[in-house]
């Protein structure tokens, strides 16, 4: 039977799979970062509840489009930069510290991970990050700073030095996810004994399949999420509660174990 009943039950489950796993991995969206104040997309009030999304071809082929883009950046900029890592992305970074989690794939773009300290090169981000803005001609890689302040200046739809158009590193509305980043996130499901899967509702696909990929391949899969998901009968251990009191306390029992 799945132990459902008891939270400081499942949360020494998880520590102990945690301590013992040869290959541990997390995979986070938007629910870790909430508590953050970042807001999330699909909720009442998110942001696609108070903006209509612009599609890629919309972007690419319209000028009105990349003003309009790039306003809605600006206003959700003071956020983004105001938000800081909370309890639960410092417990991830503490158990990476603790030479225990290899890889984060993450659905987010806030780059709170790697704020708490945990490197580039161990964050497999699928829907890209909006601290850094790309060339979408030659691939440049600039500072989401560098870009708001030619906004602040009067630079509505900013462009690239070689005439392309900037645009935050992220997944836009029709556009498809990186082959090699995809790639890595199902080398991380296939190889990894542990996975915690952590503020998620694990409903936007390619992303919400990787849980269920390393279920098959044989991993513990463990869930902390408020809300159900379409994999909670599949998990191992499930946690209905906030994610930085649940990984917080998985950290000290880990802690403990080790």
């Amino acid at each position: 039977m799945k132990p459902f009943d008891s939270i400081p039950r499942n949360i020494e489950l998880i520590a102990r799979e945690i301590a013992a796993s040869e290959h541990f991995i997390a995979f986070t969206g938007a629910g870790i970062s909430t508590e953050s104040g970042v807001p999330d997309y699909r909720s009442k009030g998110g942001i696609w509840d108070k903006f209509q999304p612009v599609y890629i071809d919309e972007f690419m082929n319209s000028r009105d489009a990349r003003i309009k883009y790039w306003k809605r950046k600006a206003e959700l900029y003071p956020a983004l930069i105001a938000a800081e890592p909370n309890a639960a992305h410092r417990g991830l970074a503490e158990l990476y510290k603790l030479g225990l989690l290899k890889k984060i794939i993450t659905q987010n773009i806030d780059g709170l991970h790697q704020k708490a300290e945990i490197p580039d090169e161990a964050v497999v981000e699928l829907h890209g990050n909006n601290m850094r803005v790309r060339c979408m001609t030659c691939g440049r890689i600039s500072s989401i700073h560098e870009a708001q302040e030619r906004i602040a200046a009067g630079d509505t739809a900013p462009e690239c030095k070689c005439g392309g158009y900037l645009k935050p590193d992220t997944i836009s509305f029709g556009q498809s996810l990186r082959a090699e980043v995809l790639d890595e996130a199902t080398k991380q499901c296939r190889q990894c004994s542990t996975m915690l899967v952590i503020g998620s509702t694990l409903l936007v696909q390619p992303a919400a399949g990787l849980p269920e990929m390393a279920k098959c391949n044989g991993a513990f899969v463990a869930i902390i999420n408020l809300s159900e998901t379409p994999c909670d009968d599949m998990c191992d251990v499930l946690i209905r509660d906030k994610a930085g009191a649940a990984v917080q306390a998985i950290v000290d029992k880990v802690k403990e174990m080790t």
